[in-house]
């Protein structure tokens, strides 16, 4: 299943983020599975699949972000490998 989510967003947010309005979306998911990643509230496939993008196009992303891609403990390292 999936869900449809509308956002309304200024001209001048698009314009801060240099995002064009058709890419936008794309641009947020991105942004929204990257930080729930990094918060551990989604696996790395999890965030990938709300990104749109395959898991390892996602870990390579990571660095753009700022988010090191292997700061996982031991015990999230095991579940990523079991969830991914």
């Amino acid at each position: 299943m999936i869900n449809q989510v509308i956002l309304d967003l200024p001209s001048e947010t698009l314009l801060a983020l240099k995002v064009l309005p058709e890419t936008a979306g794309e641009a947020l998911r991105m942004a929204a599975a990257v930080k729930f990643f990094e918060l551990g509230r989604l696996s790395s496939g999890a965030a990938a699949r709300l990104a749109g993008v395959p898991r390892v196009v996602f870990l390579s992303r990571l660095a753009d972000y700022g988010v090191d891609t292997f700061r996982l403990s031991e015990e999230e390292l095991a579940q990523e490998t079991r969830l991914g």
